[in-house]
């Protein structure tokens, strides 16, 4: 069988840890130019290079991402940068332009090329032509069917990138202008305001001040926000399309995000590798991947979309664990975790600690120590270091969250 992978989303140096810790083969992540998050642009030259060594040594890909829609400007530059990548070894770049494609094709002629879910590539010719160019994977629009992704796998005979899990556009692959148009900031060169996001009311204009009811309760509804996509039902099928690698959308979400999909991916995958025959989508991951923020979940446009419906829309984020902390040590000889407070939480309640592999134990936080050794009732600040009891220590990179 190919070599699957699970290709993790890497926004910074930690979330690249946390996602080579819960199990990623592959890890996505954007210098400081030409990728479409900005806010996820957290490697700069230094920082890519200590990235691709820390993966490496680890047995994990890096993929960079260099998928804006490049500008004259942009030209000029891109040949140094991608000069660079080459000679630190990255193992694929994820490009959206033909021309960027060209530029990478021409200046590292060694270097793989992804392309992007934002070049919106939905039929086998589409495919056979950015193969027939030089690229050697293709990460499919997220609109198509299983079907369709099939026949793009048998007739364009490349490997293929599927986001199976997290945010999905209101627009075609992430080509919308909303943002451009209602605040200045491009989604096609990194700067999404993420307006699809923003609470909306209606108003018909001949009844200024009157809102219509297009809302769900009294704070509006999110209008144009999809559901978040989980496919861990269908990676059986998508393997049988000939799917390579399985991605997971959230450059810009948390460690905590980072840690749980991916072990849940982790984990479904393996199973299935284990028992093709016998996979079956067991309710603790459905549990664990409940846990992290999320808009409730859709398969999407997997199955087809009846009528030409879109995946419903949801008003409300679904938050019923608050990721508190970061284990970061043990203290032999006081047996208590270093842990670093991340959100707010106080003697008397009770935690949850998730691990490599899913395991979980619960905690009972009956005392909290500062910095200093003092007690407190709480760890009030974000990023304090605090001590709690616990009789031994914790795998490297266990994460504390609390029930709400």
């Amino acid at each position: 069988m190919r070599k699957l992978e699970i290709v993790a989303p890497a926004g910074s140096p930690e979330k690249l840890e946390y996602a080579v810790a819960y199990g990623a083969d592959a890890v996505y992540l954007g210098g400081t130019d030409f990728g479409l998050r900005t806010a996820a642009a957290s490697f700069d030259r230094e920082n890519l290079s200590r990235a691709v060594e820390y993966a490496h040594r680890r047995g994990v890909k890096v993929y960079v991402t260099v998928n804006i829609f490049a500008r004259n400007r942009d030209i000029e530059e891109l040949p140094g940068y991608i000069e660079f990548l080459s000679q630190i070894g990255v193992d694929a770049v994820i490009v959206s332009d033909p021309g960027v494609l060209a530029l990478v094709r021409e200046t590292a002629p060694a270097l793989r090329v992804h392309i992007s879910t934002q070049a919106n590539t939905t039929n086998w010719r589409s495919a056979q032509t950015w193969t027939a160019l030089g690229a050697e994977r293709i990460v499919v629009a997220r609109e198509l069917s299983l079907e369709e992704i099939a026949t793009i796998s048998e007739r364009a005979k490349t490997e293929l990138e599927v986001f199976v899990h997290g945010a999905m556009c209101i627009s075609y692959s992430g080509r919308c202008l909303l943002s451009n148009y209602m605040t200045g900031r491009d989604a096609n060169q990194g700067d999404c305001a993420q307006s699809c996001r923003w609470k909306y009311r209606l108003e018909e204009e001949k009844r200024p001040g009157e809102y219509f009811p297009v809302y769900e309760d009294d704070q509006g509804t999110y209008i144009m926000s999809s559901r978040d996509l989980c496919l861990l039902e269908h990676l059986p099928g998508l393997v049988r399309a000939g799917v390579t690698a399985f991605k997971i959308e959230g450059r810009v979400k948390s460690i905590h995000y980072v840690a749980t999909v991916t072990g849940v991916y982790r984990r479904a995958l393996d199973a299935y590798l284990a028992d093709p025959d016998g996979y079956k989508v067991q309710p603790g991951w459905l549990e664990e991947i409940g846990k992290v923020s999320n808009r409730d979940y859709t398969t999407g446009f997997i199955a087809g979309a009846p009528g030409g419906t879109p995946p419903p829309v949801d008003s409300i984020y679904r938050r019923n664990y608050t990721f508190v902390g970061a284990v970061l040590g043990y203290d032999q000889e006081r047996k208590m975790l270093q842990v670093e407070q991340r959100n707010r939480f106080a003697v008397g309640q009770t935690l949850e600690i998730f691990a490599p592999g899913l395991e979980t134990y619960q905690m009972q936080v009956t005392s909290i120590l500062d910095e200093q050794g003092q007690p407190v009732e709480a760890a009030p600040h974000p990023r304090q270091t605090v001590y709690l009891p616990w009789p031994q220590p914790l795998p490297p990179y266990s994460l504390l969250r609390r029930s709400v």
